[in-house]
């Protein structure tokens, strides 16, 4: 029997491979996937439209925080730092120099990313901020952008997979909730236990996709000319503003638990500062919005195609068909169970909103097969977050492409979702059934 959310979810992934845009591939994909399940056009639509909603507070939080990261860039501060690196390694131009400021690169990077998540939570806000000026350095020292991409994706996904803080708390209270709706309640320190064999596919993902794009790769670039006049000095005030403006943001989101209302806080301060004429900071703040906002619009999309797929009724029909083809057999009922996890998450791009749907089919199911809560908890887990990282509609892989694609040399699909599917949803499954079988 032909299932309309497979479908969908294959026709989706084509879609993109073959370069179409995002949007309309979800959208495309939408309307295929509701008129296979037997749904009308108009029925399809209107289902779309409502489930739009959902993601428009996310999408508006992406869009003011981009303004804000591009009010920090215009500040200078990224662009003068970048420039004082590629100047120490001009001066000192030695094949060691050049490796240790890589290694540094590479650090701090996941440093940010995994501090995005829990320590500071911006999500990817701070892509458009940091990326783009350090484009020209990734160059200079040939880095393979396809390695920056996953180290970024690594930061995005590990932290919220294992820790209960920021976003990470978030997901654990979903997974909690969900136990709770399937009537099967679990402690809320239980689900980091759960998760910890599990985020160990992300370490060995990593290392083996650092491994794998070690190798130096060529990217156009313009020529940096040695003068000391090229290195644009920031004022103090400028410095001082900056700073308090990130402050402002933070603690605001803080307070008041909200993206938006930290990101207008932000750019409050830089508005009221005075340092820059307010049409200046206006053109600037656009130009960050235009960034963010297709990630954005790409939530809603994802979140009109959760819910179509959702109103089908073929979710469900997929793990009835899983329960009669594996009769039982507890390890082909958890890797299929983490396929089914992988298509849902794949399409609709969010392990967070893939949570509500598998939970109230799969805690039953698994129980049916004898696993215990910790066994549970890491299945519902793991096929949560499957196909977060690779999903051409997570904002785990736009993210990085925003950033890393600005000059046009770096492709979403080739360059950003394939290496993160391959590197960090394979041993993530595998440690993922490992969790599922020894807890």
């Amino acid at each position: 029997m032909i299932n309309a959310v497979v479908i969908a979810v294959i026709l989706m992934i084509i879609l993109c491979l073959c370069r179409l845009n995002v949007v309309i591939s979800l959208f495309i994909s939408s309307l295929v996937g509701g008129l296979i399940s037997g749904m009308s056009l108009n029925k399809v639509i209107s289902v779309f439209g409502k489930n739009i909603v959902d993601g428009s507070e996310v999408a508006l939080s992406y869009a003011l925080l981009g303004g804000f990261a591009a009010l920090i860039s215009y500040s200078g501060i990224t662009d003068y730092l970048v420039n004082k690196i590629i100047r120490a390694i001009h001066t000192e131009n030695s094949r060691l120099s050049r490796v240790k400021v890589k290694v540094i690169i590479i650090v701090a990077l996941l440093a940010m990313s995994i501090m995005s998540q829990n320590l500071i939570p911006v999500h990817i806000a701070f892509i458009p901020i940091v990326i783009p000026p350090l484009i020209s350095l990734f160059n200079d020292l040939k880095i393979d952008r396809r390695l920056i991409g996953l180290v970024i994706g690594f930061g995005l996904c590990w932290p919220y997979v294992l820790l209960p803080y920021g976003f990470g708390q978030i997901f654990h209270q979903i997974i909690q909730s969900g136990f709770q709706k399937a009537h099967h309640p679990i402690e809320f320190n239980m689900i980091w236990k759960a998760m910890l064999i599990p985020s160990m596919g992300y370490i060995v993902g990593l290392i083996l996709g650092m491994i794998v794009y070690r190798k130096p790769r060529d990217y156009k670039t313009e020529t940096y000319v040695e003068n000391e006049d090229t290195v644009t000095e920031v004022r103090t005030y400028v410095l001082v503003v900056t700073v308090v403006a990130i402050l402002a943001t933070f603690l605001v989101q803080t307070f008041t638990d909200s993206m938006i209302f930290g990101a207008l806080a932000g750019v409050l301060v830089f508005f009221i500062s005075g340092v820059y004429k307010w049409n200046e900071l206006d053109s600037q703040f656009v130009e960050g919005i235009k960034i963010m906002s297709f990630i954005g619009v790409v939530i809603l999309s994802a979140n009109g195609f959760a819910g179509v797929m959702n109103a089908t009724g073929d979710i469900q029909k997929l793990v009835s068909s899983l329960t009669e083809i594996t009769s039982g057999h507890k390890l082909i009922s958890i890797i299929a169970m983490y396929i089914i996890g992988l298509i849902v998450t794949l399409g609709i791009g969010s392990s967070f909103a893939t949570i509500p749907i598998i939970a109230t089919l799969f805690i039953p199911l698994g129980a049916s097969l004898g696993l215990d809560s910790m066994a549970l908890i890491a299945l519902v887990g793991t096929a949560s977050a499957l196909g977060d990282s690779g999903s051409p509609a997570s904002d785990s892989t736009l993210g990085p492409t925003a950033g890393l694609a600005v000059d046009g040399q770096h492709d979403h699909i080739r360059d950003t979702c394939i290496p993160n599917f391959i590197f960090y949803n394979v041993p993530l499954m595998i440690f993922g059934t490992i969790a599922a079988m020894v807890l």
